[in-house]
């Protein structure tokens, strides 16, 4: 294989600008098919974008030919099947985040590409920002000394009657589809990073419940994870607020590390040294040093980025987090 030829499954809204023209901007990779089940769309995606061949049935896209490498972007539900129909067709899978609606489902999707030796990459996509590797850098250094508390806070505003009558907004809150409501489709991306850098764990406890809604998702949640190196992280986060917070700080023995997720570029040092950011430009398409590792993974050019037991990993968090409820 000289070059990933990627088919989508799923070209929908998180295909449009974050990972979808990435395809055919990392070397050794284009974006030669996509799927969506409405075929309309499907065909006005491929025209806009430039693709040559669309479909409404995924296992059309999955067996054509000239497609070598599947990337699954619709709703968590779906990911297992789309997952191991590729995998039983011996074609390499990037699959969006979270990987499944839980650990079992993450489970075998990792057991059965292993089994197949098929590669499986998960989007976590963040761990090939600058602004993360920077993170990497500085508590490698020592920065801050021994990290001891990682406190974590984020807080939106409620959706409205018309923000859920949309349809990409609405799929998140339905556990059915997305596995939980905003916790699931947002903690991914940051509880995969303080894996990423702390590594495996001891103890995870959680709490949810949401205080308006018990029909609905749990829109306040509460975590603690105590890593096997002995740092221990605090989580909180509220979907129902009047303000929005984002803020992670790491807390060590020489200063502090504050950083956000989604709301800004920048990351704030705090020690015996004094004050320094260190700011980042944003990314045009934010999945695009991932999927050029990805490529490179596939074509056998470097480690896989981020593996299925990986992902696995990380929906196993989430359900320790979320067995309250």
């Amino acid at each position: 294989m000289k070059k990933i030829k990627w088919g989508i499954i799923g070209c929908g809204d998180v295909t449009e600008i974050k990972s979808g023209p990435a395809f055919n901007k990392v070397p050794d990779s284009a974006l030669v098919a996509v799927m969506r089940r409405d075929v309309a769309k499907a065909a006005d995606y491929a025209r806009r974008h430039h693709v040559p061949r669309w479909y409404s049935d995924a296992n059309q896209l999955i067996q054509d030919n000239e497609v070598n490498a599947i990337y699954i972007a619709t709703p968590p539900s779906s990911h297992i099947n789309y997952a191991l129909m590729a995998i039983d067709a011996g074609k390499p899978v990037y699959v969006e985040k979270p990987m499944a609606l839980n650990y079992t489902e993450a489970q075998e999707m990792a057991t059965a590409a292993a089994n197949k030796n098929v590669k499986l990459v998960v989007a976590h996509y963040r761990r090939e920002w600058p602004l993360f590797k920077k993170l990497q850098q500085l508590i490698a250094d020592n920065i801050i000394g021994e990290i001891q508390l990682a406190n974590l806070q984020f807080y939106k505003p409620s959706q409205s009657p018309a923000d859920l009558a949309i349809e990409k907004n609405a799929w998140r809150l339905n556990p059915k589809i997305s596995g939980g409501g905003l916790f699931h489709d947002l903690a991914p991306h940051q509880l995969d990073i303080m894996y990423h850098i702390f590594g495996p764990v001891n103890k995870i406890y959680g709490l949810t419940v949401n205080r308006h809604d018990v029909k609905a998702a749990d829109n306040i949640i509460a975590g603690n994870i105590l890593f096997k190196n002995g740092i221990v992280f605090n989580g909180s986060w509220c979907f129902n607020t009047s303000t929005t917070k984002d803020q992670c700080e790491l807390i060590g023995t020489n200063g502090t590390i504050s950083f956000s997720f989604f709301s800004s570029n920048k990351i704030t040092l705090a020690n015996n040294n004094g004050c320094t950011e260190f700011n980042f430009e944003k990314l045009q398409h934010v999945q695009q040093p991932m999927i050029k590792k990805t490529v490179q993974y596939f074509l056998d050019k470097a480690p896989n980025p981020c593996t299925g037991q990986d992902g696995a990993e990380i929906m196993r968090w989430i359900d320790a987090i979320t067995s309250s409820h």
